[in-house]
């Protein structure tokens, strides 16, 4: 990459959350500015302080106050881990939280947005989920679930599936592929 590019990595509470600063150094490592932001569920899964320090930018999980920085804008976003919750709510126009707002805007201005769910198949086998992950596809959202991607683990057996979650697939998949 020759001019710097800033990638938002959003960050939802979901096992390999507490792990994203990989994300974010396989980022780096590819040139990008990158920005964290945290669902507020997300908060409390990862360290902060580390990540602030990994990316010489606070970690973002509500609106800022008048007056304080912005962020810098977005060239591409990656939500990963994504949970169940948020995939639906995304694809639904929710925006009921920071990241919800500032992703959604995005998707519709048409920032390159890819998803790397963290979902068991209960979860996965639902209709109003493969709903959501179709609509999010029919906007241009890369949502990375399926064989060449994320598989969903059964349920009970995240924290074996957390180790092996595919962090790279984000960056060498779909839309920065």
């Amino acid at each position: 990459m020759s001019e710097q590019k800033t990638l938002y990595v959003v960050v939802c509470a979901a096992g390999p959350a507490s792990e994203v600063g990989t994300l974010v150094g396989l980022a780096q490592e590819r040139g990008w500015t990158v920005q964290v932001m945290a669902t507020p569920a997300a908060v409390s899964f990862i360290d902060i302080e580390a990540l602030e320090k990994q990316t010489r930018r606070p970690v973002r999980s509500q609106h800022r106050a008048p007056g304080d920085p912005r962020s810098p804008k977005a060239d591409a976003i990656i939500i990963a881990p994504a949970t169940f919750n948020t995939i639906n709510k995304l694809a639904n126009g929710i925006a009921d939280n920071y990241v919800l707002d500032v992703t959604n805007e995005a998707i519709g201005l048409g920032v390159p947005t890819v998803i790397l769910p963290f979902v068991n198949t209960a979860y996965a086998n639902r209709a109003p989920f493969n709903a959501s992950v179709e609509r999010l596809r029919r906007e241009g959202v890369d949502v990375l679930i399926g064989p060449d991607f994320f598989q969903p683990h059964k349920p009970g057996q995240g924290e074996e599936a957390t180790e092996s979650y595919p962090w790279i697939i984000t960056l060498t998949k779909g839309k920065f592929s």
